[in-house]
């Protein structure tokens, strides 16, 4: 599959004209391209998608904030956006008891943004919202979940201290009938097909991507930096999170498959707490450390597989309910890009990626997501090394190049987001880098398939942001073969500013309330 992907967001000019003629009252955007979709061939840009407010469906299943939601709909349309990304809460739509969906708040915007001209990006979020960075709502797993993970406490991930983490199931009971007679992953295949059955007539044509949650924030990773409670600030190492009875049972059996039965009965030990620093822990010293024994590279081997068995079965289940839907499928991996120029990675090795000095830990994800035809989706691409911690050696840069060179190998279409709003021109700058695969390595052929950007919030809508994102979104359409200098752009979005001010300002407005 190449790395290219426009034909998922992009309809063909008769589809275009039949819904103008549909719609004639839809809106014309900044590129004064026609009411859905954009020529991706000619003009080889990375369509922009901006992900909705976490809260904007609300307990009751409805739309939170409508005029301010319709107002910023239109605006961002207007904008020359591609769409929108939207989480699909688990808790919200099944909150109440197992196999019963109230879709209500969800059909409402699927609607709003259909009206408006905009695509969908849908996240099947199976995690619970509250206790990550920027989560500014408490959405917790389905009630009956929360029962269940009551009568049977290792059906969350447990570090070695005991403490358990509620954000999302463990992996390590996936295939195992722990929710009233389903396991896991049969309750995420069931959700997503109610989710097919009741969207089918917006899929592939509104609904053009379905982003599957895997993890703590969405993310196929091991929840190993909770910030709830202040059990972990940046930029710590974090903790494995193996201990679990679900988890040990399968690492004694690999111990015991190993020939090293003596491996098998905890994880290591001496990998220090939350908030040490590499140097700190023994198990992550750069000489000698636990890490790069015999014992660390068979441990972390069976800890990052399990993730990415978890991965291929999620993945496995989400081919078949949406085959011939005509959507993509998408999995987002966390950027974790502190420790990044330790020998041991030590953030990375506690979350699930097996990356260290001498091995690459994102092609093994990015080559199970090519078998499965899945878009690799990656997070801070905003990020610039010197504007981080040096003391903390964190490296965005160098960790998304990383991973570009990685899906480029793997032949995987790559996605983006920023980790952290940003409004300025540099942050912009760095992104449009980034989405054109402007690295030492690249063929230079490549480019990302589409970037969502956070998040839609009044700060947007403010004056100098809203200039700044309007070039910003021009520029990522022009795409790499662009004639125009960014002047001329920066004019051509000045001029449009000016006529949508109002329109954003009522946004703006609606938004505060």
């Amino acid at each position: 599959m190449g790395l290219n992907c426009p034909e998922i967001y992009f309809q063909n000019k008769k589809e275009k004209k039949k819904e103008l003629k549909a719609n004639p009252n839809a809106t014309q955007s900044i590129s004064g391209a026609e009411s859905t979709g954009h020529k991706a061939s000619g003009a080889g840009g990375v369509p922009v998608f901006v992900m909705m407010p976490l809260d904007s469906v609300t307990m009751n299943n409805s739309v939170n904030r409508k005029k301010a939601m319709n107002a910023s709909l239109q605006a961002l349309k207007s904008a020359g956006v591609e769409g929108i990304m939207m989480d699909v809460w688990w808790g919200l739509v099944e909150r109440e008891s197992p196999g019963s969906y109230n879709w209500g708040g969800y059909n409402e915007l699927i609607e709003m943004a259909k009206k408006h001209g905009l695509k969908v990006q849908a996240v099947m979020s199976f995690h619970q919202c509250g206790g990550n960075v920027g989560d500014s709502c408490t959405i917790p797993l389905p009630k009956w979940v929360g029962e269940e993970i009551d009568k049977d406490n290792d059906l969350a991930y447990t570090d070695q201290w005991g403490r358990r983490n509620y954000e999302y199931i463990s992996l390590g009971c996936d295939s195992i009938p722990v929710l009233k007679g389903r396991t896991p992953i049969q309750c995420y295949a069931d959700f997503m097909r109610s989710f097919r059955d009741n969207f089918k007539d917006h899929l592939g044509d509104t609904i053009v991507e379905i982003q599957v949650g895997m993890g703590p924030a969405g993310e196929l990773r091991y929840p190993s930096y909770p910030e709830q409670n202040g059990t972990w600030r940046f930029p710590g190492i974090g903790a494995f999170q193996c201990f679990d009875k679900y988890m040990l049972s399968s690492l004694k059996a690999a111990a015991e498959a190993a020939g090293k039965p003596e491996w098998g009965s905890t994880g290591p030990t001496d990998a220090g707490h939350y908030n040490n620093w590499p140097e700190d822990a023994t198990f992550f010293k750069k000489d000698g450390g636990g890490w790069s024994t015999e014992y660390g590279e068979f441990f972390l081997t069976w800890y990052s597989q399990l993730l990415l068995n978890h991965g291929e079965s999620i993945l496995s289940s989400t081919k078949s309910v949406f085959e011939n839907t005509g959507v993509k499928i998408s999995v987002k991996v966390a950027g974790i890009h502190w420790h990044y120029g330790t020998r041991s990675h030590a953030p990375e090795l506690t979350a699930g990626y097996y990356n260290t000095r001498n091995r690459d830990g994102y092609l093994p994800i990015a080559q199970m997501l090519a078998r499965h035809g899945a878009i690799f989706n990656f997070t801070c691409i905003e990020m610039r090394d010197h504007e981080q911690p040096q003391d903390a050696q964190c490296l965005p840069e160098k960790l998304v190049r990383q991973v570009a060179l990685a899906t480029q190998k793997a032949q995987v279409p790559l996605a983006g987001e920023n980790a952290l709003p940003r409004y300025d021109e540099t942050a912009h700058d760095q992104i449009l880098q980034a989405a054109a695969f402007n690295f030492e390595g690249s063929s230079g052929e490549n480019q990302m398939c589409a970037f969502t950007y956070l998040r839609m919030n009044p700060h947007l809508f403010q004056a100098d942001n809203w200039r700044h994102f309007v070039a910003f979104v021009k520029k990522m359409k022009e795409g790499k073969k662009a004639h125009k200098c960014w002047e001329q752009v920066e004019r051509e979005a000045e001029h449009f500013v000016h006529v949508t001010q109002p329109l954003v300002q009522e946004a703006a407005v609606a938004l505060m309330h």
